[in-house]
């Protein structure tokens, strides 16, 4: 898995020019950015000790900006805040995994129905976009930009929907399973990847064609599989996990 933190100590530099309270927002958000992908793409094991020193060596910056990037991690649910003993990554059991996917299901599902009421031509081109970019990442085989992408492609029917309610319900649940969701594509030898790529196919027929009940099914079927994936990998021997690419 290729990760966005350097192996060697980069430090991370304000963009320049004036303002400095958008210099330090920008410099907040690249953190978190990077430190996000850390974790999610399971540099850091379940469980685990967040290494807050050597996350500063390798970002090149003081405890304080990485603290309060792992504030923000904390609340995505992708890790615990541990009281004066730093932080470790969040640890979700089977059953854990089974709630949280059948919820996001249910949200993917509706926000795909209503998206197909409400979604113009302007926004399916761009979906249509993102679903080859991210078919091109595929053939690459580079799993970091494909996930990326793949997010993108699900938060754009979600916002489809116009449902605020929904898009703020989705963003909370979809931070606590995006580690998960991550490592999925690695169950069954790769397998479970291909079989994501088939299903977002009939997504993108189902959205051009405004088939709202078709893609609801599609959506909460699409979950099902990934959550399938994910207990799998989560109960693969430790000796069959793929290798970092």
């Amino acid at each position: 898995m290729r990760s966005t933190i350097p192996d060697t100590g980069v430090p991370i530099t304000p963009p320049a020019g004036n303002g400095g309270d958008r210099q330090e927002a920008s410099l907040h958000g690249e953190i978190l950015l990077r430190l996000r992908d850390y974790v999610v793409e399971g540099n850091i094991p379940d469980g685990a000790r967040v290494p807050e020193r050597q996350l500063c060596e390798m970002l090149g910056i003081s405890r304080t900006p990485l603290r309060e990037a792992l504030k923000v991690l904390a609340a995505e649910g992708l890790i615990e805040l541990l009281p004066n003993r730093g932080a470790r990554v969040r640890q979700l059991s089977q059953r854990d995994l089974e709630e949280l996917f059948d919820v996001m299901a249910g949200l993917e599902s509706l926000a795909g129905r209503l998206a197909c009421e409400a979604i113009t031509d302007e926004e399916i081109t761009a979906i249509e976009q993102l679903h080859y970019e991210m078919y091109g990442h595929y053939l690459h085989r580079d799993m970091h930009g494909y996930f990326q992408t793949n997010q993108r492609i699900h938060e754009s029917i979600v916002a489809a929907a116009r449902n605020e309610t929904l898009k703020t319900a989705y963003a909370n649940f979809a931070g606590r399973i995006r580690r998960v969701r991550y490592s999925a594509n690695f169950a069954r030898k790769r397998q479970r990847w291909a079989e994501a790529m088939r299903e977002h196919e009939a997504i993108l027929d189902a959205l051009r064609r405004r088939a709202g009940s078709e893609l609801s099914d599609i959506l909460f079927q699409h979950l099902r599989n990934k959550r399938t994936a994910a207990i799998e990998h989560l109960t693969e021997p430790q000796e069959d996990a793929p290798a970092s690419s």
